[in-house]
This record gives C-alpha cells, structure tokens and sequence, in this order.
C-alpha cells in the first residue's frame, strides 16, 4: 500500500513539473510585431511639374468677330497643405503657385498676330478623397484660382501688348501614393477658368479675351 502511494504521488509531481515547464515555454513566445498604420494626417510641402492647353478665346466686341487659338506649354511649380484623416476619408486644403509658358496664337495672312501667354497662375483649394488602401488616395480638388495673362497684337512693322491679373475658379481630381511615411508622388488634372478681361482700352473698342485651360501635373510631396 505504501509503494502504491509513493507510486501516485511521484507520477502527481511529474505532471505538475511537465504543466509548468510547457507554461513556461508558451509564456516565453515573443509577441506578434503589430505593424503601424500610416496615416496621412499632417502638413507637407511639394514640387509639382506638367502640361496643360485649352482655347484661348479673342473676341472683337460688336463685330461678331472671335479668333480662338489652340493653347499648349508646361507648368511647374510648388504646392503646400494640410490633410485630416477620418477613417478610410481623407479632407484637406492645397494652395499652389505655378511658372507658366500655355500660350494660343493665331497668324493671319498678312503676317499679323494675336495672341494671349499665361505667364503664372496659383490656386487655393480644398480637398477631399477616399482611400482605397492605407498609402493610396483618390480624391477631388477644387476652389480659388488666379493668374496673370499677357495679350499681343503684332504687326509687321508695330506691336503692343496688355497684361492682366484675373481671378476665376478651377476644378480636378488626382492620385496620391504614400511611399514611405514622408514622401507621397500624385498626379493630378485640372480645369482652370481666369474668366474674361477687356484688353486693349485705349485703342478703341478694345478686345474680350478668355483664357481657360486644363492641365496634367506630376508632383512630390514631403509630409512633416
């Protein structure tokens, strides 16, 4: 009866010991590493570059008259913003000052020429987008817009021109790709109005001219 009891209570302590060796090697496991969201909350600044053209629009007031150029040029600039994350949605404002050469000419047989360059323009906007994963953002833009255009007139033996600074509105839409925690690339299109100026006061009538055009951008962003 004794060895059977000293029998029980050798086997009772081997389990104990085997429990509490297997605790011991579950509880020495490392954690699994927990990978950090990124988020895209947060000030950036950035360089962008591009392409844009539309129909620069010339028309003579009371003639009926209207001489609408094809525009092309590049663009290439700096943008700076802030976005708030809610979830899967991203909000934010943008404001950007591009360098322009988009210019429309139209030449006439007689060796005459009319045009309108945009010389620069810059655009204050909000934005708003929706994540399609944790790094890339789909969104729309739109607000403010306001740039500085030159009109031309040219003869073969004469020349004048007029500069204004117009305010209008712009729209477009892009895509923004986080790759890594600072640095995002986007690419972005625009419809940009600056509205209609009379140009040419002093020489009589004067011309209306209308500048709208759309543009294609490239950019970088680096996010504080």
């Amino acid at each position: 009866m004794f060895s059977k009891r000293i029998a029980v209570l050798a086997a009772f302590s081997t389990l104990l010991s085997t429990g509490a060796f297997a605790a011991d090697i579950v509880s020495t496991e490392p954690a699994p590493e927990v990978i950090p969201v990124f988020s895209w909350t947060g000030a950036y600044v950035g360089l962008n570059a591009g392409f844009g053209g539309g129909k620069f629009k010339h028309e003579m007031p009371g003639s009926g008259m209207s001489f609408n150029p094809q525009s092309s040029g590049f663009v290439g600039g700096v943008q700076v913003g802030y976005n708030y994350q809610i979830d899967q949605w991203v909000v934010g404002a943008e404001a950007d000052f591009q360098g322009a050469s988009i210019k429309g000419e139209t030449e006439f047989d007689s060796g005459a020429k009319l045009g309108t360059k945009l010389d620069w323009y810059g655009t204050v906007r909000a934005r708003a987008g929706v994540l399609a994963n944790d790094r890339l953002l789909v969104y729309a833009t739109g607000g403010l817009a306001y740039g500085r255009t030159k009109t031309h007139m040219e003869a073969p033996d004469a020349g004048v021109s007029d500069s204004k600074t117009k305010a209008g509105w712009t729209v477009g839409a892009g895509v923004e790709y986080a790759v890594t925690d600072h640095v995002s690339l986007k690419t972005e299109y625009a419809y940009t109005d600056l509205g209609k100026a009379r140009v040419f006061d002093s020489l009589g009538s004067g011309l209306d001219r209308k500048v709208n055009f759309h543009t294609v951008k490239f950019g970088i962003n680096y996010k504080f």
